[in-house]
């Protein structure tokens, strides 16, 4: 990450250059490479529904729109992964792309009974609104892009060159391991499993009273591709309960997942979870303990929902989600308190602010 993408709020403009203006500058580089019917494809108005139509699941059973990798030359391909980057740590850009590569894995696991299309090339990158950042006496405008495909779906939303959201940040693997092939033995999500088992073996006998809310794990994660979700019932076991040693480990396991995105929002969402009280966060298990078997878990707080199922495929098929909580849920929080897609600080973005775009 470049040294000027400070570990900052990536809601607090700074002389630093935040993340929402390398974006910025990544997508208007893509965008200016594209043919115009390549163009057509990839950029959308940025209101309208088309922006909030995601999901995880293969692109059979949930019709995407947007330019697909396979669509690029090899130029553009760079320059989309480079929009990609601006928005990822490096781990994040990893993950995201080991994501795209297990389309191949599964292309050779099912070659004997294909449903699907596995083409690790069948991500699409779409744009909306104009990118662009604030000038000398001008708003930045509105904008947001999207990265999604099977197991994969990232959103950015920027007003005024301030990032008003980064979720939701779905990331799934199947398989979550590989046990045969030239990727034997790859757990692209192993880290968000042993973060969370670790935490959940440290409990006493007490605490894992609270923390596992059912024997059986639910088949997915409960919020599915909700566009606006609501709080999850029951929470499990909160922070308070927790020892100093448990308690860095919950820290641990929400690093994993803020810590894919760029430097400046992992530290906006951290910064957040602290500004709403730490104590304030939950943890809860559901299923079994035993690795290799099915199992579910979910980490809540006043401004965030993290989720996380492995139960299908005998429980070698991962779905992980960040969620962000809209101000309904927070109004105690500050402005910067945007939610999925950035609904609340948009609202009030628009009511102030003259729009032509």
């Amino acid at each position: 990450m470049k040294a000027a993408i400070l570990a900052v709020s990536a809601l607090v403009l700074t002389d630093a250059a935040p993340s929402p203006a390398v974006m910025a500058a990544a997508a208007t580089r893509f965008l200016e490479s594209l043919t115009p019917e390549q163009r057509q494809q990839a950029t959308f108005a940025f209101e309208g529904d088309e922006r909030t139509h995601w999901h995880f699941i293969p692109t059979e059973l949930f019709p995407r729109n947007g330019l697909t990798v396979k669509q690029m030359n090899p130029s553009q391909r760079h320059l989309a992964h480079d929009l990609l980057k601006a928005g990822l740590s490096q781990r994040g850009y990893l993950t995201a792309t080991q994501i795209m590569e297990l389309e191949g894995v599964l292309a050779a696991l099912e070659a004997a009974q294909p449903r699907f299309v596995r083409d690790p090339e069948r991500y699409f990158f779409s744009i909306f609104g104009t990118p662009s950042t604030p000038g000398r006496g001008r708003g930045g405008g509105t904008w947001g892009w999207r990265v999604e495909g099977h197991h994969l779906s990232l959103h950015f939303t920027v007003v005024d060159g301030t990032l008003a959201a980064g979720a939701p940040a779905f990331f799934g693997a199947n398989p979550a391991e590989v046990r045969e092939g030239p990727k034997k033995g790859l757990r692209v999500l192993g880290p968000e499993e042993d973060a969370a088992r670790a935490l959940v073996e440290s409990l006493d006998a007490s605490q894992r009273a609270q923390a596992i809310i059912h024997t059986d794990a639910p088949n997915d994660i409960v919020t599915m591709a909700t566009v606006k979700i609501d709080p999850l019932s029951p929470a499990g076991i909160p922070a308070s309960a927790l020892t100093t040693a448990q308690r860095a480990q919950l820290r641990k396991l929400i690093d994993v997942y803020a810590g894919y995105m760029a430097d400046d929002i992992s530290a906006d969402r951290l910064a957040r979870i602290e500004k709403a009280g730490w104590d304030r966060v939950a943890f809860a298990w559901a299923g079994s303990l035993e690795r290799g078997q099915k199992h579910y878990y979910r980490v809540q707080g006043p401004t965030f929902l993290i989720e996380y199922d492995n139960t299908q495929n005998d429980a070698n098929h991962i779905h992980s989600v960040w969620r962000d909580f809209n101000r309904d849920f927070g109004r105690d929080f500050g402005r910067d308190f945007g939610g999925d897609f950035g609904p609340d600080l948009l609202r009030e973005h628009v009511r102030g602010t003259p729009h032509n775009d």
